[in-house]
């Protein structure tokens, strides 16, 4: 029989399995894993097994330095993932912006709010038409 765990998996009837709680490793930590691999040739499923890891993690850390060890041709560099993430997040704030300006400007009703200045007067074509020219 099959019981749910509490992150609401299910266990024992392989349906599901049970989550991992998400760990953090250190730069030098996934540099050795990933020597393992580049390096000494073992594969990526090999060494996620030795090192209890997932082996999508250390695949994405093996990629990511044959990236930086190819200067960009397979992949994003460091510095270009890193200028990347700078950007979108620039994007980000600037589309935020202009979307508040963008409200601000549907509700202004674009007339300066000054005292006794009346501000420009519309012209009606109807206006126009009554108007006659007066030769000198």
């Amino acid at each position: 029989m099959a019981r749910t765990m509490e992150n609401g998996s299910k266990q024992e009837d392989g349906s599901k399995k049970a989550r991992r709680p998400r760990r953090s490793f250190s730069d030098e930590f996934k540099a050795g894993a990933v020597r393992l691999v580049l390096n000494e040739g073992k594969t990526v499923g090999q060494v996620a097994r030795d090192l209890d890891l997932t082996s999508t993690a250390l695949a994405e850390w093996v990629k990511r330095a044959r990236a930086d060890r190819t200067n960009g041709k397979t992949g994003l560099t460091t510095e270009e993932r890193a200028e990347l993430a700078k950007l979108r997040k620039e994007v980000r704030e600037l589309r935020m912006e202009r979307d508040i300006l963008k409200k601000a400007a549907a509700h202004s009703s674009g007339r300066r709010n000054t005292a006794g200045d009346p501000g420009p007067r519309r012209v009606e074509a109807e206006d126009l038409s009554r108007t006659t020219i007066q030769p000198s």
